[in-house]
Formats: structure tokens, sequence, C-alpha cells
């Protein structure tokens, strides 16, 4: 019974891998009055992908997003400078960076005022659109160590406190976005009259993917209350995939890892840990009659994960994380 449980398991996840172009990636027009926001973490600058700046150009011109929250923003080979600034000359756009090391806000928007929390953690722009509705964003980044699937994956024995410590001995994620927070918080931006978006890689699933549907169907993942996550719902944000995408068994939202399905290179027979580890968060402002933003649909690139076999450096799509898009309507409060 058991092998008959685990292949079935395994089957659900295959078709729910191999759907999701078909479920939930269709890409839609942006909406006519609306932001569309990426959240995208591009392998090492592109770096490690033939011409993979070029490639990363490409995917956001595809898409026309408002504004793309850069992780993995670093100096391209060849004398070029970072990738965000690089894009931002390509497109004729607006760039942050300043300071990090490799978090950037990208978009076509008029950048009115700059933010800077910690050079590898965050960094952040007062925003303006044509209509002259305002909005804040932060990039952000948080510590890799211990990811969550993994620990599971390499100890499925591990008791859930010990596992939970992955996120708050065995990494500082959570100490990394109490920080944020409480950053932001001093900035004035938790209590701001507009929208606030907080987007980037965070380097562990949330608690509302690790639930007991998903428990049953994913193989390393169990029912539990993960912290960092928990800790933006803590403090009024709302998880716009998670708005439009409630069912995370029928949307998954896989962004770790498109590139790798088995052992990353160096590594031997090593299964991947698949899961929405990249992620954009909003909160909208609790008094006034101004405006805020609505979460209507959202989807994750690449729409077909390409063949295993494909080396790296050939990748078409430039980076084991998958992009984030979502849009998000204007709506004026009354």
């Amino acid at each position: 019974m058991k092998n008959i449980l685990s292949h079935f398991r395994i089957g659900i996840l295959f078709f729910i891998l191999t759907s999701i172009s078909f479920a939930e990636n269709d890409s839609p027009n942006p909406p006519r009055d609306g932001l569309r926001v990426m959240v995208w973490n591009v392998l090492r600058g592109g770096n490690d992908v033939n011409q993979g700046a070029e490639k990363a150009l490409a995917v956001i011109r595809s898409e026309n997003p408002d504004i793309v929250l850069l992780q993995e923003s670093y100096d391209i080979k060849d004398d070029r400078p970072h990738l965000g600034a690089w894009l931002a000359g390509e497109l004729g756009w607006n760039q942050y960076q300043g300071e990090s090391t490799h978090l950037c806000v990208l978009t076509p928007l008029e950048i009115d005022t700059e933010y800077f929390h910690d050079k590898w953690h965050g960094v952040g722009a007062r925003l303006k659109d044509a209509q002259q509705r305002e909005f804040i964003a932060w990039s952000i980044w948080l510590d890799y160590r211990a990811f969550i699937g993994y620990e599971i994956r390499d100890n499925p024995t591990m008791d859930d406190t010990q596992l939970r410590a992955a996120e708050t001995e065995r990494s500082n994620r959570l100490k990394e976005v109490e920080a944020l927070l409480a950053h932001i918080k001093d900035e004035g931006h938790l209590s701001v009259d507009i929208p606030l978006l907080v987007g980037g890689d965070w380097n562990c699933p949330s608690h509302l993917d690790w639930t007991l549907d998903t428990e049953r169907v994913f193989k390393h993942r169990r029912n539990l209350p993960l912290p960092v996550s928990k800790a933006m719902i803590d403090h009024g944000f709302e998880d716009t995939y998670r708005t439009v995408h409630p069912n995370p068994v029928q949307h998954p939202g896989i962004t770790w890892s498109p590139m790798y399905r088995g052992p990353q290179p160096g590594e031997t027979g090593t299964a991947q840990s698949f899961d929405r580890i990249d992620r954009l968060y909003i909160k909208n402002p609790d008094k006034g009659s101004g405006w805020t933003l609505r979460p209507v649909s959202g989807y994750v690139l690449p729409h077909v994960w390409e063949d295993d076999v494909i080396s790296r450096e050939e990748r078409q799509f430039p980076s084991d994380h998958g992009a984030v898009v979502i849009d998000l309507m204007w709506v004026k409060k009354p």
C-alpha cells in the first residue's frame, strides 16, 4: 500500500508540474488601469547562461511590466554595469540599486524617493505613475542557508520543531525579515497612505503552501506555520499570488527551480524540492480615501520548463528562479 501511495503522489506531482503552463501561467494582457509587477532573481546577473543578460531583457520585454523587483543584479561580464543598470539603459527605464550588492528596483515609472535598508536584504523606492498615483516598492532577499525543503528532504524523520529551526536557528531568515519589517516601520511605510509592495527571493516557502492538502501531494512538505511568511501576514500584508490563486494544490506557483529537476552542478543523486520561494506581498492603506491596488491575476515564468538535459549555459530562460508576474488593479477608496 505504501508503494502504491508513493507512486500516486509522484504521479500527481508530475501532473501538476507538467500542467502548470495550462493551469495558471497563461499571460494575460496588463489591466488597462493597473500595475504589472515582476519579481525575479536572475541567476548571477545572467552570467552563468550564454547571453544571459540579453535573454533576461527579452523576458522582461515580452511581459511588459511596470516595475521589476530584481535580485542578483550583479555586474555583467565584458565590463558592462550591473544587470539592473544595463537593463534600464536598454529599455530607457529608471533604476535604483544604490549601495546594494545585488538588489534593484527597475521601472519605466518616475522614481520619487529612494530607500536603503541593507546591501544584501533590502532596497526600495517611492514611485509615481502617469496619473500621479503613488506607491512604495521594496526588493528583498533573505538568507539561503538551511533551505527547509532540503532539510526535510535530507532528514525526513526530523520533527516539526527541529524542522522549523531551519528558519529561526540554522539560518537568519526570521531575524532578517523582522529587521526588514522594523526598518520599514521606522520609515513610516507600514502606516503610509499609499500601497506598499514588498517582493523578492525569500529563500523559504510560505505557510499558505505548506498545508495538510499539500503535505498529501508534495513529497517534501508538512502542515507547518512557517514563521517568515506568517510575519508578513501578521504585519498586515497580503500574499498577492495566493489571493488570486488560493488553492496551493491546483496552483502551486513553483519558482524553485525550473532549471534543476535533480542534482545541481557539483551534487550527485540529489532530488529537488519544488517550492514557491519568490513572492510579492502588498499592504494597502487602512485609512483615507486614496488609491489602493487589488491583485487580479498572476502567473509564473517560464510557462513551460525546458528539457532537463539542456545545460545551464544553453538555457533560454536565464535563471534557476522562476519569475513571478502579478497584475494589480487600481481601485479608488470611497
